[in-house]
């Protein structure tokens, strides 16, 4: 029950990811590689703020958002006045940036050595030290987000955003501010990226930059469009997918180092098969499957 509860608690963590990356990439069309970045900032500020000035997760949570945010909207300020391949690649030296930083600042973050004895969540009276009640923890945190993003995407400004991602100059030939539009997106996708972060210091009680790579930007990508680029309901598919696939091999039998190469070969070939259906995802096959029956 323990390593279920385990893996219900990452798909969560990946599921509150992808569904923060979609608003900037599936939604606006703003497909970034900085969002492990964005993920390690909320991590590294729970954590520091808990640790070196004994500040609770509750108090350390809104701060950890505000930090990412803040860092988002300064990183948009140059980042945003590019487009396309060019916004990706300006991404992808943020993500650097970030992650040497995080391997660079001993006195803050502690560099390679990381952050530990992260102490747990305390709600109320207790401490959140079970699995189950972290569990419930994040999974009400992550129906918060979604509902949040559901309703953000149904708005005129989410409206807005689809337009941007289908046509921008139309968007902005009928006057809608599409350089503020692409921030607040941006901003906000980076916020709600610090809120997981912050979940996993307290979950893991320790930190260090190789959580938060450049490789785990890609993979946090991957699911996103496996799951259906503007899709929530997607991002939980896919991260779920994405997420129990490679502890299903270990009861295969595979060797580990055969194991590792094996989930390499098997998420490449899923997101062929996506690219090959057109860019639809796993729940717009889904659907496409019901109707048809």
């Amino acid at each position: 029950m323990e390593y279920i509860l385990h893996l219900g608690i990452l798909i969560c963590f990946y599921t509150m990811l992808a569904q923060s990356l979609d608003l900037a990439a599936g939604k606006t069309g703003l497909v970034s590689l900085a969002h492990a970045g964005f993920y390690g900032i909320g991590a590294y500020t729970a954590a520091v703020l808990a640790v070196q000035f004994g500040r609770s997760f509750w108090i350390a949570l809104p701060i950890a958002m505000l930090v990412s945010a803040l860092t988002a909207l300064l990183v948009s300020l140059f980042a945003l006045r590019t487009t396309d391949d060019y916004f990706i690649i300006c991404t992808l030296g943020v993500q650097i940036v970030m992650f040497s930083l995080m391997n660079n600042l001993m006195s803050l973050t502690r560099g390679p050595l990381g952050i530990s004895g992260i102490p747990p969540i305390q709600f109320l009276d207790s401490k959140i030290t079970g699995k189950t009640e972290f569990f419930i923890i994040s999974l009400l945190l992550m129906a918060v987000m979604w509902w949040l993003l559901k309703n953000l995407s149904r708005s005129g400004f989410g409206k807005t955003l689809i337009a941007i991602s289908e046509d921008e100059i139309y968007t902005q030939s009928i006057g809608k501010n599409v350089y503020l539009a692409k921030t607040v997106a941006f901003t906000i996708s980076a916020m709600c990226a610090a809120i997981p972060g912050a979940l996993y210091a307290h979950y893991i009680a320790f930190i260090d930059p190789s959580s938060f790579t450049l490789n785990e930007s890609i993979f946090i990508l991957s699911i996103v469009i496996i799951g259906g680029m503007g899709s929530l309901k997607g991002s939980l598919i896919a991260s779920s997918l994405m997420v129990i696939l490679p502890e299903m091999l270990r009861f295969v039998g595979l060797p580990d180092y055969m194991a590792a190469n094996t989930r390499q070969i098997i998420y490449g070939f899923i997101l062929v098969l996506v690219m090959m259906s057109g860019g639809k995802g796993i729940s717009d096959l889904f659907t496409l499957r019901s109707q048809r029956g």
